[in-house]
């Protein structure tokens, strides 16, 4: 007479098999001296190949993102605290408020500078809007001293006019690679710190 194994032992005996079979695999030798950094190495390294294309696309989105972000923010700041003071004549001497606006126009020419960088830094996260930046990142070097002749008092229209410039050409570039940027002006304690 035949006897029944029971459903319970069988399936103890099948996980304990493969259980053992899973263990004397990752121990095996893979040729060199560090089998188990080898082994976790290349797991890792396959697991990573096989989540990249999700990955780098969401890495794409969020370049976009913060590239739009930022770009904004310095869009934002020029046109408030820089261009429309200028154009109303508060940075002349003599002008109501001078002073208060000249420092603002510095903080602001500070803030904007460290906005675009960070922005063309997230533009190398797409490729089609790295393509688009790449060539602006001499004309947002040029601004790195403009935050200082802001505060003085020292800014004419020839830097004003580069600002409107290098802002108009991320905002063309932007667009151009489908992140289109949009003016947001910061508050003031964004400007400061």
């Amino acid at each position: 007479m035949t006897r029944s194994v029971p459903l319970r032992r069988l399936l103890v005996a099948l996980l304990l098999s493969c259980a053992v079979l899973v263990s004397a695999t990752a121990c095996g030798d893979s040729g060199d001296s560090g089998s188990a950094t080898g082994t976790a190495a290349s797991a890792s390294a396959s697991a990573s190949a096989s989540v990249s294309p999700s990955a780098s696309t969401e890495k794409q989105r969020l370049a976009k993102t913060r590239f739009v972000a930022n770009a904004g923010l310095a869009a934002g700041a020029t046109y408030q605290w820089i261009v429309k003071p200028y154009r109303a004549g508060t940075f002349k001497k003599g002008a109501e408020g001078r002073r208060f606006a000249l420092v603002k126009a510095g903080l602001a020419g500070g803030f904007a500078y460290n906005r675009l960088k960070a922005a063309a830094e997230n533009a190398k996260g797409d490729p089609l809007l790295s393509k688009a930046v790449a060539p602006l990142t001499a004309g947002i070097e040029s601004l790195q001293g403009m935050a200082t002749k802001l505060r003085n008092g020292e800014a004419g229209e020839g830097d004003i006019g580069a600002f409107e410039s290098v802002i108009d050409s991320i905002k063309s570039a932007g667009k151009g690679a489908g992140a289109e940027v949009k003016d947001k002006v910061p508050s003031t304690s964004q400007l400061t710190g």
